[in-house]
């Protein structure tokens, strides 16, 4: 394993819950304190981390950062993905939607077809509700096993379009007269396939691009259009 990937990893497992000591680092990666401050400093200058008073100052954009650097040096996918919160992923995702102006809902739950369902992130900016499914996975997955995430995704997401309006949900859609609802898939590292079934697979790091891009390609998406004008005087 190369040294910068050992402190990578090292750094990512002590900040799961609070800042890491360069020197804690340094120990638990079993690499000298000169290299170990050499490499995060050279971590710092390419905006993977955020170094201060000896120490690793760490937030859910820098861990995931420090994720993807990681894998991109070598590190098991999977050993990466656990060292990672669940939250971090779906934190990032509604952060980078805010940042674009979308009133955002975490883990959105509701019934349809005699089924529960749940939905990891909703954005909503007229005439726009992205639904994002956050996935960890090997970088051995299949094409068919992608087929059915994203298939699976697309349904999620036509269910609930097809579930609204819904007084318990409050959407801002729910208030329009029409909304195209987008299903894609949030991924760790980029995938072999940009899109399955027209369901966008959107590596982290490219977020913010897709979502800025989103409304001038929707057209090429799977999506599904709903009218609310009919249905208004039932909210």
């Amino acid at each position: 394993m190369s040294i910068e990937r050992k402190i990578a990893i090292s750094t990512l497992k002590l900040t799961k819950t609070s800042n890491a000591l360069i020197e804690d680092i340094k120990t638990d990666a079993k690499v000298p304190l000169s290299v170990t401050s050499k490499l995060l400093q050279k971590m710092q200058n390419e905006g993977v981390i955020n170094l201060q008073d000896e120490c690793v100052q760490i937030d859910s954009n820098t861990r995931l950062r420090l994720a993807v650097h990681a894998v991109m040096l070598g590190a098991d996918i999977e050993a990466v993905s656990n060292l990672l919160c669940w939250q971090e992923f779906e934190e990032i995702a509604a952060f980078a939607l805010k940042n674009n102006g979308y009133k955002v809902q975490n883990n959105v739950r509701f019934s349809h077809g005699g089924r529960r369902w749940e939905i990891d992130v909703v954005g909503s900016k007229k005439p726009l509700v992205v639904c994002i499914d956050c996935k960890h996975w090997a970088k051995t997955i299949t094409p068919s096993a992608l087929s059915r995430i994203a298939d699976l995704q697309a349904d999620r997401t036509m269910a609930f379009a097809d579930s609204l309006p819904n007084v318990k949900l409050k959407l801002p859609c729910s208030t329009w007269a029409s909304a195209k609802f987008v299903p894609s898939l949030l991924s760790l590292v980029p995938s072999a396939y940009k899109f399955v079934h027209d369901v966008p697979v959107v590596p982290v790091l490219k977020l913010q691009d897709f979502i800025e891009q989103l409304p001038l390609y929707t057209h090429e998406l799977k999506f599904f259009s709903k009218s609310f004008s009919s249905l208004s005087h039932n909210l």
